[in-house]
This record gives structure tokens, C-alpha cells and sequence, in this order.
């Protein structure tokens, strides 16, 4: 009798469609500015982990978001890892990695797009109190940091999530979750069905 390995085996991952990525070029996102009328993007400021990548791309799915764009540097590329967290997610929301947050953000806001940061200072007006119908890029920071100064700057208006509770702020994919679905609340039928 073989000795009993003590690690854990992962379970096969059910949702996944094969492992594929819709991963785009920058000149891509021209075209999707131009096919939808109230598009909305989640931009991830330098998120490192691939599980919160994974994570964030599954909400984002969910949420109907057209397109998830990410630094080519200091943040997570397509991995296997992020493809099995994300559960087929990846294989349908179309992701985007830019060079400069600030310039395609910059571009995006020239063509209607409201760039809606978070943050948790006290600053921010509640996530609540925002409309979020229309041409929108919800801008998520990374884990630990937060939004990088430029990238806060760049944006249109700043929000944090309320807080209860004694922790002050929550992981990047939950919420990533909080904020998309808000978002998908309010936008009901102008979003994808």
C-alpha cells in the first residue's frame, strides 16, 4: 500500500470552457468604445494576486462589463491560475492591458467614459450616492495599496464603499463585487441581459 499524499487535490473546476483568454491589444478598445452605446470597463490598478484577478474577472462577467483592463507592468497577466479562478470568465470578458492606466484613462474619459475611483478616505462621496447609468470605468487599486496617486487624480469622481463593522476596508475582488453590482443595479436594463 502507496503512503497518502497530505496535500490536497484541487477539484476539477466544472465552469471552465478549456483554458482559452480573450486577451487584447490597447487598439482594441477603441472598437469597443465605438460598438457600445453605455459601455462599462473595470480598471484594475496594478492588482498582483491571480486569484483576485480571477475573481474580479468572474464579478465582472456576472456584471456584464465589456471589457477588464490592467497595466502591462506590476499587476497579473493571464495565467492558468487566473483562467481556473475565474470559471469560463476569461473566456468571455475580453482583457486588456495597457501600458499607462493614466493615458488609456485619459482616452476613455475623451470619449464619454466616467472614470469612478475607490478609495477609502473619507474624501470619497458613498458609492451609494452615485449614478452610475451611462458610459462608465469602474477603477479598482490594487491589494494593500490602493489607487495610485496619478490614477486617483485621472478620475472623475472618487467613492468608498460604507463600512460598519471594525475593518476598514475589503478585499479587492469582493469589492470589485460591491461596486459592479451597484453599478448593474442601477443601469437594469441598459445593461447586458
Amino acid at each position: 500500500m502507496g503512503k497518502r499524499s497530505k496535500r490536497p487535490i484541487a477539484r476539477e473546476n466544472r465552469h471552465s470552457l478549456g483554458g482559452g483568454f480573450i486577451e487584447r491589444d490597447e487598439s482594441d478598445l477603441e472598437e469597443i468604445l465605438e460598438s457600445n452605446q453605455a459601455p462599462l470597463f473595470l480598471v484594475l490598478d496594478g492588482v498582483q494576486d491571480p486569484h483576485n484577478l480571477g475573481a474580479c474577472l468572474r464579478t465582472a462577467d456576472g456584471a456584464g462589463v465589456d471589457a477588464v483592463i490592467a497595466p502591462r507592468n506590476r499587476a497579473v497577466g493571464m495565467t492558468s491560475t487566473v483562467s481556473r479562478i475565474s470559471c469560463g470568465a476569461s473566456e468571455s470578458v475580453p482583457f486588456i492591458q495597457v501600458t499607462n492606466i493614466v493615458r488609456t484613462l485619459k482616452e476613455m474619459q475623451k470619449n464619454g467614459v466616467w472614470a469612478v475611483g475607490t478609495a477609502d478616505g473619507a474624501e470619497a462621496s458613498s458609492l451609494y450616492d452615485v449614478d452610475f447609468k451611462g458610459s462608465m470605468a469602474l477603477v479598482m487599486g490594487a491589494e494593500g495599496k490602493g489607487l495610485r496617486r496619478l490614477t486617483m487624480e485621472t478620475c472623475d469622481l472618487v467613492v468608498k464603499i460604507p463600512m460598519m463593522g471594525k475593518v476598514d476596508c475589503l478585499n479587492v475582488s469582493v469589492a470589485t463585487g460591491v461596486c459592479l453590482y451597484e453599478a448593474l443595479r442601477q443601469r437594469g436594463s441598459s445593461g447586458r441581459s
